[in-house]
């Protein structure tokens, strides 16, 4: 059974390190602020969502580490569209 926590959080570990590498490339690669907005808040949210949810399967059911790693995750779902709609609001306003 610990073996297959380990290569589950390890896979989902390993993903969300992905999506962080393919926001980072984004960043770098796309040519206006928009763009480069759009591909880090996507891949900057469902990086940190996979590997907080690896790190809750690797805490092994320990229900205090799981609830408190889900709040992380909920903060993130949360603040990262919001920080992205005032940066392009910043950006259209200060284009103005």
């Amino acid at each position: 059974m610990e073996l297959i926590v380990n290569i589950l959080s390890g896979t989902l570990l390993l993903a969300g390190a992905f999506f962080f590498l393919v926001g980072t490339i984004g960043l770098l690669r796309m040519p206006d602020v928009y763009s480069k907005m759009h591909a880090t808040t996507k891949c900057d949210t469902l990086g940190a969502g996979l590997i907080l949810l690896g790190l809750m399967v690797y805490s092994h059911g320990e229900l205090d580490v799981a609830i408190k790693l889900f709040l992380v995750i909920v903060f993130i779902w949360l603040t990262n569209p919001t920080a992205a709609h005032i940066i392009a609001k910043a950006d259209y306003n200060q284009k103005k």
